[in-house]
């Protein structure tokens, strides 16, 4: 019988190497959950950035538009890329 989603073997991919998680000691355990909690803090710290400068670039536009002053036009950049 197939086993359940429950049941089925967690592999960790390092380097290209497959690994069963079950099958590394406490302390490999522990650090690929710290490898994998570190990647999800720096995406969301990535994307809190993004979030950030996006809001300062419409300060500024709202500060030059309070002052009368028109910022020099810069050329788009796409993030992530």
């Amino acid at each position: 019988m197939a086993k359940s989603k429950k049941e089925k073997e967690k592999i960790v991919t390092i380097d290209g190497v497959d690994y069963k998680f079950d099958d590394m000691n406490d302390e490999s355990k522990m650090l690929v959950n710290h490898v994998g909690d570190l990647d999800n803090k720096i995406a969301h710290s990535r994307f809190n950035l993004d979030q950030l400068s996006i809001g300062r670039d419409a300060c500024m536009i709202k500060l030059n538009d309070a002052l009368g002053h028109e910022a020099p036009e810069v050329e788009a950049e796409v993030v992530g890329q």
